[in-house]
């Protein structure tokens, strides 16, 4: 378990720096998206993924793995979006969108560790496709969600499904940073 933490302390530290560098270019813009917005922006980068896992080869010259960089960068904006709601105007500072992006980052860790415990790694067992399998089913839910105004009856909610999004994207750059895929 401990190189897990650490090597998801190193997936999270590259997407962390590339969210500090688009916000560095557009600020916190993000505030201004529904979060059906985000959900779909989400599935975009997940369809990509799969595309590209598919035919083998980009047209666009970016590949796999800032897709998945992307996924976790957007889930954490969809989390505080759960939170905060929608502005009309940008109405939060870069630090402050720093402070709740490593909040929400830490929640997920935890609940990442209490999952892992209980399942004993099988996430090392898997293909990185099946990651993108996944993270496509997991957005499924999220949209059905979205369509029934975010009501559940017995299912886990919205935040619950982005954060299995985010760990699965964080599996899947753990592999390739093993050089697995």
């Amino acid at each position: 378990m401990t190189d897990t933490n650490r090597e998801y302390d190193d997936v999270i530290a590259q997407c962390r720096e590339m969210f500090v560098f688009k916000m560095g270019d557009y600020g916190p813009n993000w505030r201004i998206l529904r979060p059906e917005t985000l959900t779909d922006q989400i599935l975009i980068k997940a369809k990509r993924i799969r595309t590209l896992e598919i035919n083998q080869e980009s047209k666009v010259g970016e590949g796999i793995w800032p897709e998945y960089v992307g996924i976790i960068n957007y889930g954490i904006m969809a989390l505080i979006q759960l939170e905060l709601g929608y502005a009309d105007d940008v109405d939060m500072s870069r630090e402050r969108a720093l402070e709740l992006y490593d909040q929400y980052i830490n929640e997920t860790k935890t609940l990442m560790i209490a999952k892992n415990t209980d399942y004993g790694e099988a996430w090392r067992m898997m293909r990185v496709q099946s990651y993108t399998d996944m993270v496509l089913s997991k957005l499924q839910r999220i949209k059905s969600i979205e369509d029934n105004g975010g009501k559940t009856k017995v299912s886990e909610g919205i935040d619950a499904n982005l954060q299995d999004i985010i760990n699965y994207s964080v599996f899947a750059l753990i592999k390739h940073n093993e050089g697995e895929a």
